[in-house]
């Protein structure tokens, strides 16, 4: 019983994680049709980079400066102080990614995100299944010993 709802949630959980990675691939050709449907060039300049977001600032087509609160997209290799040409939505200014960078970058890092979880998922399995098959054993050696040594009966 155990052993079959433990299966079900590392499913679940794996499913999840896919559903997530997938997620990661549409998000990024989302944005870049966004940007792609009314875009708008500037050169920006790297403001901060951090451990999840690099930052940057540009002037748009009507002067006005834009320093996403969301990042820059596909900021792979850039460095502080760094100018870099953008392309962002006229419609969003907040959606900026680097000039010549596609969503196509993020499909590496989703399928090797895959194979981790892939990897995560079987370990999982396989320790849930030799584990509930140990106290399974376990289980039945109990009850075997049990049945060759009766309870003594309260009437007694």
């Amino acid at each position: 019983m155990y052993r079959r709802r433990l299966h079900q949630l590392i499913i679940a959980l794996y499913a999840a994680s896919i559903v997530a990675m997938l997620g990661m691939m549409v998000g990024a050709f989302l944005n870049d049709r966004s940007i792609e449907s009314n875009p708008g060039r500037a050169l920006a300049t790297v403001t901060d980079v951090g451990i999840t977001r690099t930052y940057v600032d540009f002037q748009d087509s009507e002067g006005i400066y834009h320093s996403p609160q969301s990042g820059l997209l596909y900021p792979t290799g850039l460095g502080e102080g760094q100018q870099v040409w953008v392309l962002y939505s006229q419609s969003d200014p907040d959606l900026v990614k680097v000039e010549g960078r596609e969503w196509t970058l993020s499909i590496l890092p989703a399928l090797s995100s895959m194979v981790v979880a892939s990897l995560i998922a079987a370990a999982a399995w396989w320790t849930v299944g030799l584990s509930t098959r140990a106290a399974e054993r376990r289980r039945q050696a109990n009850e075997s010993v049990n049945q060759n040594f009766p309870q003594a009966s309260p009437e007694s």
